[in-house]
């Protein structure tokens, strides 16, 4: 077992005694910092692994939140099963949106994928097709249950968030060993030399964009029945400039550094609550440190190995 495994089995451990140890008021702090963990880790596959330029996350976000909400108040479907179709609802919307402007790059994209949050968000606000509720949102959201257990706590909440969060972490640590995953690096470190070993770059982008957006549509579900109430402004540009700096402040492309900036930029404001007045200002500095003494981020991803000697022998073998 390597060092990684052991150090993701001890955060594990650790996370799940955290609710013996914290109030209701911390376990809520560590609910929110695991559903922007969520949401960090589905930007790191577009961001991170396919170096897409990517600041509309938060727009999938809301489709998989008002999908759920809108099922839930209307039709009473319980909100844990719609978690697979908001996530389907928010690829099919990355498919749509993604398809025309998959080509560009750098701060091209960047700009347009700020343009779709914003229309999302003004759609939501216009109270489109009268199901979205305008300004004031959807109330009446079902808390989720599971096997007749209803959760309603935020040590209930944490379990099912930070549960979720564990998925999300082995299920991209599966896809970053992939063949998919590898190719999506290539891409991101060169895309012409990627293109010339015969990868499909223009495919590729594409269903990372839509893999981001669909785990963003899913976590969407769990937060529209956290909270029984959504709202446009909960899905504002300035959230998904946080979910792009937690990227890059923990370390483009690593699963502990998206993690770890998660807590610092979620939790650890919540120490300082305190000191409201000066926590931005702290926060700014820190930012423009970490951008010219350690631009790569607080964790980054280390070089990938792979043993190409023992593939082949085991081909060999066959």
């Amino acid at each position: 077992m390597n060092s990684s495994k052991i150090l993701y089995l001890v955060f594990a451990a650790a996370m799940a005694t955290c609710p013996f140890f914290l109030n209701a008021y911390w376990t809520d702090v560590f609910n929110n910092v695991g559903l922007y963990a969520i949401l960090a880790l589905s930007l790191n596959v577009i961001l991170g692994h396919c170096g897409l330029f990517h600041m509309g996350h938060a727009a999938f976000y809301a489709i998989g939140a008002y999908t759920a909400a809108i099922l839930n108040t209307t039709y009473g479907v319980p909100v844990l099963w719609l978690m697979p179709l908001a996530g389907v609802m928010a690829g099919l919307f990355a498919l749509v949106v993604a398809r025309p402007i998959i080509h560009l790059r750098g701060d091209y994209l960047l700009i347009v994928t700020i343009g779709i949050v914003e229309i999302v968000r003004i759609a939501l606000i216009n109270n489109v097709f009268d199901i979205t509720g305008g300004a004031n949102g959807i109330f009446g959201i079902s808390r989720p249950s599971i096997f007749g257990f209803k959760i309603s706590k935020p040590d209930h909440f944490f379990y099912l968030i930070w549960g979720f969060a564990a998925l999300t972490i082995f299920l991209l640590m599966r896809l970053e060993h992939s063949r998919f995953g590898r190719a999506l690096l290539y891409i991101k470190e060169d895309e012409v030399a990627a293109g010339g070993s015969g990868i499909n770059v223009a495919h590729h982008k594409l269903v990372a964009f839509i893999i981001g957006a669909v785990w963003a549509g899913m976590c969407g579900t769990i937060y529209a029945a956290k909270m029984t109430i959504i709202a446009p402004e909960s899905f504002s540009f300035a959230e998904s400039v946080i979910l792009f700096t937690i990227v890059i402040l923990g370390g483009s492309g690593s699963i502990p550094g998206v993690i770890l900036g998660s807590f610092l930029l979620v939790g650890l404001p919540e120490v300082f609550r305190g000191l409201a007045e000066y926590r931005m200002l702290v926060f700014g500095a820190a930012m423009v440190l970490m951008m010219i003494f350690r631009n790569q981020g607080l964790l980054p991803p280390g070089p990938k190995r792979y043993d190409i000697a023992a593939k082949l022998h085991a081909g060999g073998a066959q």
